[in-house]
């Protein structure tokens, strides 16, 4: 792995310990979510995926979300050239800033994540650098939806997906 991937995932990791080790009084919540997604990348049909994410209230309105998962791209054929992509699936790693731009903390937010994909398959994948910008909709009920572009830096190339996310989220 890269240093500077080893480097991301630790400074997530760090940052939401000293958060949630700083305020008593701060809201936790934690969402789950399943992705379904349209790659921008030639050679992928479709990619789905599913994450949990841990998100620490710094106010009503913003917040620090890390989020871990599966994604999977599913290869297609090249044209007609009997060349098949071999299917990409990673393990993303990310931490963010989500902003709502509502004060009560619910209704319309952006938000900017980084942080690692861990190549799982095929062997020998790579860990690549993620980015992913997003926008989106969660209601006091707990139900969240999202749409996201995804970038994943791997090997020469950015494979990347614009997604859906539809989740859960409930209070620790």
């Amino acid at each position: 792995m890269k240093t500077i991937t080893k480097i991301l995932a630790t400074s997530a990791a760090v940052v939401a310990l000293f958060f949630t080790s700083t305020s008593v009084n701060a809201q936790q919540k934690l969402g789950i979510g399943l992705n379904v997604g349209l790659p921008t990348t030639d050679g992928y049909s479709f990619a789905i995926g599913g994450d949990v994410r841990y998100q620490f209230d710094i106010d009503k309105q913003l917040s620090i979300p890390v989020t871990a998962g599966y994604t999977h791209f599913i290869g297609k054929e090249i044209g007609n050239s009997g060349f098949n992509v071999p299917d990409f699936g990673y393990i993303p790693v990310k931490a963010g800033v989500k902003y709502f731009f509502d004060p009560s903390g619910s209704g319309v937010y952006g938000l900017a994540e980084l942080g690692a994909g861990i190549g799982i398959t095929p062997s020998g994948a790579k860990t690549g650098f993620l980015y992913a910008p997003s926008i989106g909709y969660a209601w006091s009920s707990g139900l969240d939806l999202g749409v996201r572009y995804e970038g994943n830096s791997v090997s020469g190339g950015t494979l990347g997906q614009v997604a859906l996310r539809v989740a859960y989220g409930f209070k620790l």
